[in-house]
């Protein structure tokens, strides 16, 4: 199994499973925590202009240039039915490469704050609740811990379908 085939059904389940790390990026959205895969990280800038597109959806308002390239930019806070926050100094734009439906997309993520590259490992993965999450289980991949805090591991794709 490598990397980005780590699902959370083995541990879910209470089946015993060899440990797995997976590479993630941390960065935060209000008090959420989420890991994005690094292999989909193509890399982080600084808050850039926008341009609005009409009658886009509302989790993907807008374009953005990065290095010379049109990017649609997601706002995630929307997408997950959380409040929209003004940006601050630690504002990143997270560009991204997500695979759907079989090709290769590039997308600029919006984040809160920018925290580090670590491993997160599947001896801590947590199965997704059912109950009491405002996230819709479709889009969580699973949840595990990092410094003791739970840590939300998204599917993007499915996020972004």
């Amino acid at each position: 199994m490598n990397q980005t085939q780590m699902q959370a059904t083995p541990a879910a389940a209470g089946l015993p499973a060899t440990e797995t790390r997976l590479q993630v990026l941390m960065v935060g959205l209000g008090n959420e925590i989420f890991a994005i895969e690094t292999d989909m990280v193509r890399e982080i800038i600084d808050p850039v202009p926008v341009t609005r597109v009409a009658g886009a959806r509302a989790f993907l308002p807008a374009l953005i240039n990065v290095r010379g390239n049109v990017v649609p930019l997601a706002d995630l806070r929307i997408r997950f039915g959380m409040q929209k926050t003004r940006q601050t100094e630690d504002t990143r734009i997270v560009v991204v490469e997500v695979e759907i439906d079989g090709d290769p997309v590039t997308l600029g993520l919006l984040a809160d704050k920018v925290y580090e590259v670590t491993e997160v490992s599947s001896r801590h993965i947590q199965q997704t609740p059912r109950l009491g999450s405002h996230w819709r289980p479709e889009f969580i991949r699973f949840i595990t811990k990092w410094n003791e805090e739970f840590v939300i591991v998204p599917d993007m794709a499915r996020i972004l379908d």
